[in-house]
């Protein structure tokens, strides 16, 4: 069972759960529009760091490499709130 112990399987059920989770809980009535858009798009951006630095290697690519990525992340997770939170207001 050392599979299970694998860094790579317990990114996975990260990945799973934090699924659930934007799916199941801030996709629901629960709470306000914004606060689910805003979660879910935080939830996906993690997400997207999770499988840059484990399934596409990049945790142990040279630091200037991580650094765009994460900047990337950031950015275009940054960037598509804005457009939300300024087209919901009209």
């Amino acid at each position: 069972m050392t599979v299970l112990r694998e860094r790579v399987t317990l990114v996975w059920v990260g990945l799973v759960a934090a699924t659930c989770a934007s799916t199941w809980l801030l996709a629901k009535d629960l709470l306000s529009p914004a606060v689910g858009t805003v979660g879910i798009f935080v939830i996906a951006a993690f997400k997207v760091r999770y499988v840059m630095l484990d399934f596409m290697e990049l945790r142990d690519a040279p630091i200037p490499a991580r650094v765009i990525s994460g900047v990337w992340t950031v950015a275009v997770t940054l960037l598509i709130l804005g457009f939300w939170f300024v087209t919901a207001a009209s």
